[in-house]
């Protein structure tokens, strides 16, 4: 747990007590500080009861009083409309922060480096925090990827914190400047936070602020988004950039063609070190501009290129990320869970040929149409959640679909239909293109059903 110090004897308000605000009011305890704790969720409240965190009706009290406003990343800033506390706040003159924000406070002799982008950011946290950990580095892994900023362990000089860092966090954390800013792609996801997609860009692109010209950033160029936040990096004074790429050459950067991974970061023009296929757990173009944004960063904070390169090889992969949970009568039953727009539903689908695809839940905004190139590898679609029946107009004609309903419904038909057809690489495949929240409590709850259920059969 993250020591915060300097906030002994001072007020503290946090809004949120989901497992970031629950993090942070315990730090703030800890550390001495008087802790207003409210959650608009009564679950959520009695939660905090239970660990004994003090709770105080945020839309009562006189917020003028605080040091600061601590909100988790989901309470609305701006969009759809400000949440009425963080209104409160601002007009108390009170700051409205993050944790992230209070760990960089707290531990600012370490080493910061952050990722974002709206697909594999959790995937490339965890392999760069491998590929540190598998260099000898002392390194604390966490943010949005699960772990709270707050509940990491202390780091010295030595040590680096490397975050996952999404849209919401980024606009929360203003003096939080990263040694390492990793941006790798950027699709319409959470239009109805950020207002538009410009909007969502510039929350982007706030992983870049306040960064040295001995500092690094790295910028995917896969995309019209990214590859203009890369062009205008040219255009003025910043960090050494370092553009990556899943699937084309790229001058001064890392990049995959195919299967290989090439390092052009020096002069001497691009040299092959890596054959992503040794590294099982990184399936797909989009693992390849996974791998290629992990090699970069790892080679910019001094990790040389065979330590990188054995650690891409030895990385085990993430769960609810295209897992393999099981294989059943040469069927594989893959969770890809995480998957909650039709883009991260995209770079599954592109890894398999003969795909039998549970999707559904909670529709975002944009459809299926990004997925049409890829809709003849799937058999056949299983469909679940608030989305059936939009999904199931989406693709009338192109694929055959079973309204399942539910998950469990829905393993089931997939797992009979594909063990009754017997076609070669055959593969159930969880990645919803949507939000769980119409079934489940978040992704995670749902990827655990879905491996429980794959796990029943016989």
């Amino acid at each position: 747990m993250i020591q915060l110090s300097f906030l002994a004897d001072q007020t503290v308000a946090v809004l949120g007590l989901g497992l970031t605000g629950m993090a942070a009011a315990r730090a703030l305890a800890v550390s001495g500080a008087t802790v207003w704790a409210w959650d608009d969720n009564p679950d959520n409240r009695d939660a905090a009861v239970e660990a004994d965190i003090s709770l105080v009706d945020l839309h009562q009290r006189d917020l003028g009083q605080a040091a600061a406003l601590v909100t988790s990343p989901g309470i609305p800033l701006t969009h759809p409309e400000p949440h009425p506390v963080v209104r409160r706040a601002r007009a108390a003159y009170c700051p409205v922060i993050g944790d992230g924000e209070l760990l960089y406070r707290a531990q600012p002799d370490a080493t910061y480096v952050g990722i974002t982008g709206t697909n594999g950011k959790s995937t490339t946290t965890a392999l760069i925090g491998h590929i540190l950990g598998a260099a000898g580095r002392a390194c604390e892994v966490g943010g949005n990827l699960g772990t709270p900023m707050l509940a990491l362990e202390p780091l010295g000089t030595e040590g680096a914190y490397v975050l996952e860092l999404s849209s919401f966090q980024l606009e929360l954390n203003p003096s939080m400047v990263l040694e390492v800013a990793v941006l790798l792609n950027i699709s319409a996801d959470h239009l109805d936070r950020h207002g538009d997609m410009d909007g969502y860009v510039a929350a982007k692109r706030l992983i870049f602020r306040g960064q040295r010209s001995d500092y690094t950033a790295v910028v995917g160029i896969d995309d019209d988004y990214t590859r203009d936040i890369f062009a205008g990096f040219a255009a003025g004074e910043g960090p050494r950039v370092v553009p990556i790429s899943g699937h084309s050459p790229v001058r001064g950067g890392v990049f995959a063609e195919g299967r290989k991974l090439y390092d052009h970061l020096a002069n001497g023009g691009r040299e092959l070190v890596f054959d992503l296929d040794e590294a099982q757990a990184l399936p797909g173009e989009h693992n390849a501009q996974n791998a290629a944004a992990a090699y970069a960063t790892a080679r910019a904070v001094g990790v040389d290129r065979q330590t990188a390169c054995d650690a891409l090889r030895s990385f085990p992969g993430l769960a609810h990320r295209q897992e393999v949970v099981r294989v059943v009568h040469a069927i594989a039953y893959v969770n890809d869970s995480k998957a909650t727009n039709a883009e991260a539903a995209a770079r599954a689908l592109a890894c398999y040929d003969n795909i039998y695809w549970i999707a559904g839940g909670r529709p975002k905004p944009g459809g299926l149409e990004t997925l049409a190139p890829l809709l003849d590898r799937v058999r056949h679609a299983f469909l679940i959640g608030e989305a059936t029946d939009r999904f199931a107009d989406a693709l009338d004609g192109r694929v055959r679909v079973s309204r399942c309903g539910t998950l469990d419904a829905a393993v089931d038909a997939a797992g009979d239909m594909a063990e009754r057809d017997g076609l070669p690489g055959a593969v159930v495949l969880l990645s919803p293109a949507c939000a769980s929240f119409d079934q489940y409590k978040n992704f995670e709850v749902r990827g655990d059903a879905f491996r429980t259920l794959v796990e029943a059969r016989h």
